[in-house]
Parts: C-alpha cells; structure tokens; sequence
C-alpha cells in the first residue's frame, strides 16, 4: 500500500455539525465521557503502533477539537516522533486552534467542506458558522499546517453541480481538493439523515467527476505514488485534485489503516462491527507496552485476509470512528 501503516485516532464522537449525511439532528447517543479513552490511554496504544511500525497519526471524530485539551494530545503523539501527524476537522474552531496545534506538532490540516455557498451549508449541515471555516482555512497556513486538504463528499442533487467551483477554489486558494463517493454507511439509513434510505441515484462515481473537471479545464496528469488513498491529480500542472473511490474502486486490497474509536474499540475497518476492545485491556486487563503491541500486531495480521463484503448491505457509525 503505497501510504503504509496508519493508526486513525478518532478523538470524540461529539460534533457541532448535523450533516444530512452523517448524523440527525436530534444527534446520536453519544459515548460517555468515563468510557472514553484518555489522552494518556490513547498516547499509549500510539506508542505501541509506532513499535509495529505506524509511522502516520490522523487524528479525527467526531470533530477533534471539539474535545477539550486536544492540544495536549498533539504533544504527546508529536514527542513520540511521526512521520505524519495530521487532523481532520470541520474547521469551525480551527482559528482558534491553529497556531496552538502547529507549536505542540501537528504536521497538517484537512478541513472537511461540502459546499462553498453560504445558504447550501447551513442546508447540509444544519448550522450556521460558513465563515469560521475560511478563517480556519486561514490561520492553518498562516500557522504552517501545510498542505491544507479540503474534504468535499460529492451527492448528486445536493452538490454535485459544484465539482467545477471546487477546482476553482483549489487553484485560487492553493489548497488540495478531494473528491470523495457517498457511502452507504448509517448515515444513509432513515433514522440517521434527511436525505433517506441508500439510494444509488445520490451517488456520483469518481470517475464521473474527474471527466466533467477534464472537460472543463483539459486533462488531468496523474501524480504516481502519492500518499494516502487518495488517487492525485493535476490540473493545468500546478492545481492538485485527489480522487476517493472506495465505492466504485475498493483500495482495500493491502489496506494497512487501524482505527481507534473514542470508546477504545480498535477496528480494522470503517465497516469492522466488532474490533478489539482496548478500553478493557488497559483498564481491566492492565495490559502494558508488550499487550497492546500484541494486539496491534493481531490487528493489522487480521487485515491481511479482512474482507469487507457488499458495501451495500455494510454500516458504519462514520460520526464514531472519523469517516
């Protein structure tokens, strides 16, 4: 796998979003704060990736700096000395943030956007706050959190229709736009959005998209190697595009990503139902370094032969475990 091993440390299922896609509402029961993982907990297990050879930390939610002290969790993660050390976020708190998680070690920033019109976002999201995400976006380049990714999940009908501003944005805002496919995961089931049930007419493949930007700004030159799961692109030779496919083209063959929920479930994958329950090991079991090595070891060996099914009959709680 051309980004190798990853450990996504999903930090709090808390958000201060309702996306149409994602969660109610009403919200979701949530984790309790006691059942959660603490910071010193969490430093741990990473301790023990980076033993098993993690290398990269993408910290998420929820929304990760919706949690108190995330900052000093960034210390900790940093100090264990990373390769990559990256966060996802919504980008709503982010100004407030960004110098703060640049001086304790994060590396970078991807921010999470759907839309760039006011009135469409406060429709998909169900908030208000459009401008604290362009100051967000601000203060992580000012801060060096560098390169700043946009996350844009693609809907047909919701959003489609601005795949070509998208590419603007990116050229004019010298960020790196990711277009990625709509999952059926439980935000698509009746009770977790507006938008309904799964439904194949919402969904636009990747390779939709990339032919509607080439036939607006010409061909796109293919960037070889390029890390993460994301398939790179780029326009006129300068603009990057990312390309996430997992619908219409599974990258999971040689997956080598772990994921840490915030109630301490270590799963293999986005649609793993059970996973491994570390909370329990550290606090019942007193596991040490040498047990959850143990256990990250048996997770990523389990990865080697997971298969994930028909997406289609799959669910996931994407608010839980970082999408």
């Amino acid at each position: 796998m051309k980004n190798g091993k990853v450990l996504r440390i999903s930090v709090t299922d808390r958000c201060d979003l309702r996306c149409v896609y994602c969660m109610p509402e009403s919200g979701v029961p949530l984790v309790p704060m006691a059942d959660m993982l603490n910071y010193e907990e969490i430093a741990a297990v990473a301790r023990a990736a980076m033993a098993v050879g993690v290398r990269r930390f993408r910290l998420t939610g929820g929304e990760p700096l919706a949690r108190r002290g995330v900052v000093s969790l960034v210390g900790q993660l940093a100090r264990l000395g990373p390769e990559d050390l990256a966060m996802t976020t919504n980008g709503l708190r982010l100004a407030e943030f960004a110098a703060g998680l640049k001086a304790a070690g994060l590396t970078r920033v991807t921010i999470s956007l759907d839309t760039l019109r006011r009135d469409r976002f406060e429709t998909i999201t169900r908030r208000t706050g459009f401008d604290r995400i362009f100051e967000g976006l601000d203060a992580a380049r000012a801060a060096g959190l560098a390169p700043v990714k946009v996350n844009t999940v693609v809907i047909r009908g919701v959003n489609d229709d601005e795949v070509l501003d998208f590419v603007r944005f990116a050229e004019k805002e010298n960020v790196e736009v990711r277009f990625i496919e709509l999952m059926p995961t439980s935000g698509l089931s009746p009770e977790c959005k507006e938008l309904g049930s799964w439904r194949p007419a919402l969904f636009v493949k990747g390779e939709e998209v990339r032919a509607r930007v080439a036939e607006a700004f010409g061909p796109l030159e293919p960037v070889p190697d390029a890390d993460g799961v994301a398939d790179i692109y780029l326009v006129k030779g300068t603009t990057r595009l990312g390309f996430i496919t997992p619908v219409s083209d599974p990258f999971c063959r040689g997956c080598e990503r772990l994921r840490l929920g915030p109630d301490g479930r270590l799963k293999v994958c986005l649609f793993d139902r059970g996973g491994v329950d570390v909370r329990k090991a550290l606090r019942e079991d007193k596991a040490g370094h040498v047990e959850l090595e143990a256990i990250l070891r048996a997770a990523f060996e389990t990865k080697t032969t997971w298969e994930r099914g028909d997406l289609e009959s799959l669910s996931s709680d994407m608010f839980r475990i970082g999408g």
